[in-house]
């Protein structure tokens, strides 16, 4: 479990746990991942957390000898491969490589890799399918769209057998502010908390396809599942919501009256993007449950447990 400690990584941790696994091995540098995310499942005999990074590559193989299956889901995020492009290069592409490596050396029965909607960019067509054409424009992305050609090759050569998974906006419970888009939910948390209109930019219509993080958590573990090999499957809700849209729901979950503030709008990557759910739920038995008013109100949840635990302190993921 690579960037087992992570955001998205700490919820497929649990949700394996629900499984008859014998051992899972959380490998993490803990720049961005947390041991204290793993405060649950680190009780459990099952867990075994070693850090490390997907770059040394001798404390990698070491993690990786043995294991049947591996989900790869340690990376850059898109605002730090914007920033760092170098880094993004090094860490996305040339730690995939090396975690592709390890799995063709140890004879790893499967890969889960996760990839992103940002292979997609900008939508040509709604909903997007698996065969929308690259139309990406950014380093995130570009690192995406290489690790998925990675793992293609892999599978040609070597015989590597993974399925990819293109998420589209997750959100949720331990979620941090470094997001692009998932972020704007936990500014527009703060602006309420703090008494004030949430911002919104330029008219509020941008539209993205939001999946609640337990859900994609579930996405991995039908992924390790399933028959399907050699692909790539949206996973998200399949419905578009906009920004607006968003802010109301926040105020309605909240009870909040502090309205919305529109601003001019800045720096964008992606404006609309919305998949299509249905070759997953066809080739991997997965479809998300959790709708954004419920998903929502359980960020909310967890926000307010997180404010009591750590009274005065910013909110961890």
């Amino acid at each position: 479990m690579l960037g087992g400690a992570g955001f998205i990584g700490s919820h497929v941790v649990e949700e394996l746990l629900l499984e008859p696994v014998k051992e899972i091995v959380v490998y993490d540098n803990l720049t961005r991942g947390q041991k204290e995310s793993l405060r649950g499942p680190q009780q459990d005999p099952r867990v075994r957390i070693v850090e490390g990074d997907i770059n040394h590559t001798d404390v990698l193989n070491e993690a990786i000898a043995g294991a049947d299956i591996v989900i790869h889901l340690a990376a850059l995020w898109l605002l730090h491969c914007y920033e760092y492009p170098r880094a993004a290069f090094q860490v996305n592409i040339e730690g995939t490589f090396n975690v592709l490596e390890a799995c063709v050396r140890h004879d790893v029965k499967r890969l889960v890799y996760s990839s992103s909607a940002s292979v997609y960019g900008d939508a040509i067509e709604t909903p997007m399918t698996e065969e929308h054409p690259y139309n990406n424009r950014t380093f995130y992305g570009a690192t995406k769209i290489a690790g998925e050609h990675m793992c293609r090759a892999f599978n040609e050569r070597y015989g590597l057998d993974y399925v990819g998974l293109r998420y589209m906006n997750v959100y949720g419970a331990r979620q941090d502010y470094k997001g692009t888009y998932t972020a704007v939910m936990m500014k527009m948390l703060d602006r309420i908390r703090d008494g004030k209109p949430l911002v919104v930019y330029g008219d509020g219509a941008q539209t993205y396809d939001f999946i609640y993080v337990s859900d994609v958590a579930r996405a991995n573990v039908c992924a390790m599942r399933a028959s399907a090999t050699d692909a790539f499957y949206n996973i998200g809700f399949g419905l578009g919501t906009t920004v607006r849209e968003l802010a109301d729901l926040l105020l309605e979950i909240t009870g909040s009256e502090v309205g919305v503030q529109y601003e001019p709008e800045g720096q964008t990557f992606v404006t609309h993007r919305v998949g299509s759910v249905d070759q997953a739920k066809e080739e991997l038995g997965f479809g998300a449950t959790i709708e954004l008013s419920d998903g929502l109100r359980r960020l909310v949840d967890w926000r307010k447990a997180e404010e009591r635990r750590n009274p005065g302190g910013q909110v961890e993921p």
